[in-house]
């Protein structure tokens, strides 16, 4: 269930290279296991500009309600506009369709900073 191609979050997002220097933006598995039912999610607006660590939007779930936090700085080139009528997506298909945001990152070098899908999988497995 951790796709080997992705980089990793110890806040469990994922992250993926997408075309044109962006860098694709979800949750793993672990984490919408955790979450239960997703049933909202809040995403900034393309445009805005985020920094690595930081909050940058919110997942409620029947269980709770979670944080989303950077995994990269920079500026938020597209938001998945479907999670507004279907975010049980994400607990479906955490790394296709339910994907939530495209950031263009400052440093696109700071992907390799990110975990590896080893080194997420230890942190999930401890």
């Amino acid at each position: 269930m951790i796709p080997e191609d992705l980089r990793f979050t110890a806040e469990h997002e994922w992250v993926a290279g997408v075309d044109g220097g962006t860098v694709r933006v979800g949750i793993t598995h672990f984490a919408q296991d955790a979450l239960g039912d997703i049933v909202y999610v809040q995403l900034p607006e393309a445009g805005a500009v985020v920094a690595a660590g930081e909050s940058l939007g919110e997942i409620e779930s029947t269980k709770s309600v979670s944080e989303i936090y950077a995994p990269l700085s920079g500026t938020v080139a597209a938001r998945n506009e479907a999670l507004g009528d279907t975010p049980e997506v994400i607990n479906t298909d955490p790394y296709g369709a339910g994907w939530l945001l495209e950031i263009t990152p400052d440093d696109p070098a700071a992907v390799d900073g990110l975990l590896s899908a080893d080194a997420y999988r230890e942190l999930t497995e401890s």
